[in-house]
């Protein structure tokens, strides 16, 4: 939260100055706005950044702004959706009953509305033929498609990065 300059920590000689229910007093002296302030029984608060001149003040209470202002981020911080990437971690010899297995996991965290990194890498004689293993991640795809209770989106499709083969699953709309 972004803290405001008020009353006395204001430093500016001549402001602009906002009314608590929107009412423009003008470019008046900091003395003057302080005056007012203190007869509304309000705060003065700078709502602009430092170097902006005239500085424009506002009349309002600070700690019911503050209040409003924390139980905001609150309730933005509640309605905020963290996804996690997990990790799935195939072999270019993998078996069927394996990879079905993985699938199933995938979905899972796929249902839980995480991201799926699924990837192979290929070991020694293996780099010689990246088709087989590019075969067996799109299977794997497939696999999770089936079994998956919501739609999947192929977020990158298999690519190779120097000896590792991978793909990115991310939940899609429900089916």
């Amino acid at each position: 939260m972004k803290e405001l300059l008020i009353n006395e920590q204001i430093k500016d000689r001549e402001i602009r100055l906002i009314g608590e229910d929107g009412q423009q007093y003008g470019v008046i002296s900091i003395r003057e706005a302080r005056q007012i302030a203190e007869e509304q029984g309000l705060d003065l608060c700078k709502m602009t950044p430092p170097g902006v001149v005239p500085a424009t003040c506002k009349l309002m209470d600070y700690g019911k702004y503050r209040y409003d202002q924390q139980k905001r981020d609150k309730e933005n911080k509640k309605n905020q959706t963290v996804t996690e990437i997990k990790e799935i971690r195939l072999s270019a010899t993998i078996d069927i009953g394996d990879t079905t297995r993985l699938a199933q996991q995938t979905a899972k965290f796929i249902e839980k509305s995480n991201k799926v990194k699924a990837s192979i890498r290929l070991k020694g004689r293996q780099q010689a033929h990246p088709e087989i293993a590019v075969k067996i991640v799109e299977d794997y795809i497939e696999m999770v498609k089936n079994s998956c209770g919501v739609a999947v989106a192929v977020e990158k499709a298999p690519t190779q990065e120097g000896r590792i083969i991978y793909t990115i699953l991310a939940p899609g709309k429900t089916k």
